[in-house]
């Protein structure tokens, strides 16, 4: 794992297929969030960043993953000190890659950038639509933690819903 400030991570397309989506539920005390299985399979491919948002900032880190001088994955880290969270800004991993736990490598990785900064947890966003990173996230011991039904209006994935996860982490470390 290298961390890096270079641009190399560009060549990854943030792209993924799915049979499922979380479908959020909304009822008149709140909402709920649950497992749908899809007629037909989706193929997402998210839409390029603005460029400034690739510019690092004081708190933030990019750790690259990489295949001798390839960049098979990276994910991008932003540590708020005023409520000691560590996001996770982003986290790609090349389709060749996947599966082969590079992206639990890194988010391993990231984990322990927030622990070393006293971080209470680490913080997370991901559309609706992506199960298959969900469940990765889950596996990983992050829980839902909120949701937003306009984060992505006006944009190429309008009437898809943010859903936010967390981690808390044990201030022992363990």
């Amino acid at each position: 794992m290298a961390e890096s400030e270079s641009d190399r991570s560009a060549v990854i397309r943030g792209e993924f297929t799915s049979d499922t989506v979380f479908e959020v539920v909304v009822s008149e005390d709140g909402f709920g969030i649950r497992p749908t299985r899809l007629d037909a399979t989706i193929h997402k491919v998210f839409p390029d960043d603005e460029p400034e948002d690739d510019e690092p900032s004081e708190n933030g880190r990019r750790f690259v993953a990489l295949d001798g001088e390839d960049v098979c994955g990276y994910v991008d880290t932003e540590y708020e000190p005023w409520n000691r969270r560590l996001v996770i800004a982003d986290i790609e991993v090349a389709g060749a890659y996947r599966g082969r736990g590079i992206g639990r490598a890194l988010m391993d990785h990231a984990i322990d950038r927030a622990r070393e900064r006293g971080a209470g947890h680490v913080w997370l966003e991901v559309t609706n639509v992506n199960a298959p990173a969900i469940r990765a996230y889950q596996r990983m011991g992050f829980t839902f933690c909120g949701l937003d039904t306009s984060l992505y209006s006006g944009t190429e994935s309008e009437g898809e819903t943010a859903l936010y996860m967390s981690l808390f982490l044990d201030p022992a470390g363990e």
